[in-house]
């Protein structure tokens, strides 16, 4: 056996005995042998159990996790269909019940500011500020199906806003407060929200970025909004005087005394949540998801997946306008402290996360894998200063971690933890595939596919392939595939967008493989698939060589179509921004070749090399692929709000050197 091939069969990290035994997931294979007399004692097997007995394994995620709320009779109707299927029909709960049914005075959320703002809300506190929202709401005249909309920093308001909405039987939708005006009008414009919560601005790299212009002018073109509710976070007391309704937040909750909430009890699958895709190509869909999947995934994730156990510690890096936000939160329901984080990732070269992981006794850390690459690439190592040791797990998700992510972690931050590269998305605000507390790690794989997930890849005849690239789908139904589109009354751009390519499976886009460990590598998104002679190459693969030279900052690779005369012909052309200091030389070009050659194959070397001096990406850090090949092709990119620098794409347009 090659040494490359021994080194990928052993294990980063692996948990111990006692570990395992401990684990929520040892738990609920327990209860489940116990319950229904089957053999579930790996993971495999209770894996293939949770997908051939759908009905079954979701009725034991609701008992085990403990939710609040009538299960009724049924748990999954028309399972044959997708979409179509419907779970737990006859239930009903609350969604904020469920993540508020903790009032004592332990932290249930502890905030950092990136200006060293530090707050700390208790569960009774948190409740008692839920209360008093929602009784506000109320008093507005907000009703189940109202949309509530949130333009803020990613603040302790967010979540008391959120659920007070949840607890009436609103609809919360939110976005940064990075975003510019006609970005969020092109979302917020669509669902027509009765409520808009809004902050004065918020801190980047240091500066505060004022954005209550932005909130003005938002209120004036949002005619439905009947309120204006201003959350002061860079000045005391901003001015609002000549935003239409609009009231400080403390002053409108001032008439309201905290008391018992009085929690609507709504169908499984009323609507709780609008996303919105990235909205690259086009106005971004909005995505209706229902509270009960959304809170009966979530808690299968944290519990199961993640072992979040009462007491623990959660935190992920994210805005408010990422579904990693909507994720977090729910961890309230299995009875942990939210960690707040909102600024710049790289305060002090990047080593406040790591700060407040060690001071606030972080358990689970939370990142996308461009943080840990950018760490790796300033020299980073927080294993020197910062113990962290209470950290049990560390998620990554946004891109696919390389393998030599992977090596960064567990030589740089810390040695004994689980790293669990995730993958899953805005469209089923959950995961595919991700961790599991009591698998090995290793090298580059994402550990599992989810319990309850009917995933397989399927190759170009949509035949179910192992050990082979093709494209990740789910067979069957889960719990959180959207409700609906908001405004496709005949679910055309729903079905469009996910059941168009296979009819009743769910094609999801990601390109991937499932490898000999049952684990998955993803190779990056399979409408940005490279194809040269004919041979399909995730993006991914030629990311992971160029990224790991040391004059490489990032790069981005598209296909453009070559020669122009030959329908379906393509040549790979890679883009880099490379570090201060450094030129594309001929050297260097021939260097960047000769790598990728010798680690991958002559089809992944790309015809043409050229530097860039920025690289357009989506608020949530998404390299935009897309919307590069766009250009370069002399297409319009339609929706550029949904970038953080659209600026950057006029880089890529009308290059001389793609002529030739």
């Amino acid at each position: 056996m090659p040494d490359s091939t021994r080194a990928a069969n052993i294990p980063l990290w692996k948990p111990t005995d006692q570990a395992i035994a401990a684990s929520h997931m040892t738990a609920f294979a327990r209860a489940v042998h116990s319950r229904y007399n089957v053999n579930v004692e790996t993971y495999a097997l209770l894996h293939d159990w949770s997908i051939t007995h759908l009905d079954d394994f979701w009725n034991a995620i609701w008992d085990y996790c403990r939710v609040i709320g009538n299960k009724g009779g049924r748990t999954l109707i028309h399972a044959e269909q997708m979409p179509g299927a419907k779970f737990f029909p006859e239930a009903t709960l609350n969604f904020a019940e469920n993540l508020l049914r903790q009032k004592d005075d332990a932290d249930a959320i502890v905030f950092w500011g990136e200006n060293k703002v530090k707050r700390v809300l208790s569960h009774r506190e948190l409740y008692d500020h839920v209360s008093r929202t929602a009784q506000a709401m109320r008093a507005q005249g907000v009703a189940p199906g109202d949309r509530i909309a949130g333009f803020l920093p990613n603040v302790p308001e967010v979540v008391v806003a959120a659920l007070a909405a949840a607890s009436i039987g609103a609809v919360w939708t939110s976005c940064s407060s990075d975003f510019g005006l006609q970005g969020v009008l092109d979302r917020f414009g669509q669902v027509e929200p009765t409520i808009l919560f809004a902050g004065d601005g918020y801190y980047g790299a240091g500066k505060a970025m004022l954005t209550i212009d932005i909130v003005r002018e938002m209120a004036a073109q949002l005619p439905s909004v009947k309120r204006v509710v201003v959350v002061p976070y860079v000045v005391e007391k901003p001015e609002i005087e000549n935003i239409p309704n609009a009231i400080l937040f403390n002053d409108w909750l001032a008439p309201f005394a905290a008391k018992e909430i009085g929690f609507a009890q709504l169908p499984f699958n009323h609507p709780l949540y609008i996303l919105y895709s990235s909205g690259t190509t086009g106005v971004p869909k909005c995505i209706v998801h229902g509270a009960g999947g959304t809170l009966l995934m979530h808690l299968k994730e944290h519990q199961l997946q993640c072992d979040v156990k009462p007491g623990d510690r959660v935190f992920y890096y994210t805005t408010c306008g990422w579904m990693m936000w909507n994720w977090l939160v729910t961890a309230l329901a299995s009875n942990a402290t939210l960690l707040l984080y909102d600024g710049s990732p790289f305060v002090n070269r990047g080593s406040i996360l790591f700060d407040f992981a060690d001071t606030e006794r972080m358990t689970h850390f939370g990142v996308s894998a461009k943080f840990l690459d950018a760490l790796a690439k300033l020299h980073q190592s927080p294993i020197k200063a910062n113990p962290l040791v209470n950290l049990r797990m560390m998620l990554s998700t946004g891109s696919p971690l390389s393998p030599e992510g992977f090596d960064y972690v567990y030589a740089h931050i810390k040695r004994d933890l689980c790293l669990a590269s995730i993958s899953g998305g805005t469209d089923i605000i959950a995961l595919f595939a991700g961790g599991a507390a009591t698998l090995p790690v290793y090298r580059g794989e994402l550990q599992c596919r989810q319990l309850g997930m009917a995933v397989e890849v399927f190759n170009e005849a949509g035949k179910s392939v192992r050990q082979e690239k093709g494209e990740l789908v789910c067979t069957k139904p889960f719990p959180t595939m959207p409700l609906y589109f908001w405004n496709d009354p005949d679910n055309k751009r729903y079905r469009s967008a996910y059941f168009e390519r296979f009819p009743n499976v769910w094609r999801h886009g990601d390109y991937c493989e499932i490898t000999a460990h049952d684990g998955l590598v993803i190779y990056g998104r399979s409408d940005a698939v490279l194809n040269p002679g004919g041979v399909r190459i995730g993006t991914a693969e030629i990311y992971r060589q160029v990224e790991a030279l040391a004059e490489i900052e990032e790069a981005v690779v598209i296909g453009q179509d070559w020669p122009p005369d030959r329908a379906g012909t393509v040549r790979i052309v890679l883009f880099v921004r490379l570090r201060d200091g450094e030129v594309l030389t001929d050297a260097l070009i021939k260097k960047i070749k000769k790598y990728i050659r010798v680690n991958t194959t002559p089809h992944h070397v790309p015809a043409k090399i050229l530097q860039v001096a920025d690289i357009p990406r989506t608020r949530n850090g998404k390299i935009v692929e897309l919307a590069v090949r766009n250009i370069v092709h002399g297409e319009p990119v339609k929706n550029r709000e949904a970038l953080a620098n659209p600026e950057a794409l006029k880089l890529f347009e009308r290059r001389v050197e793609l002529q030739t």
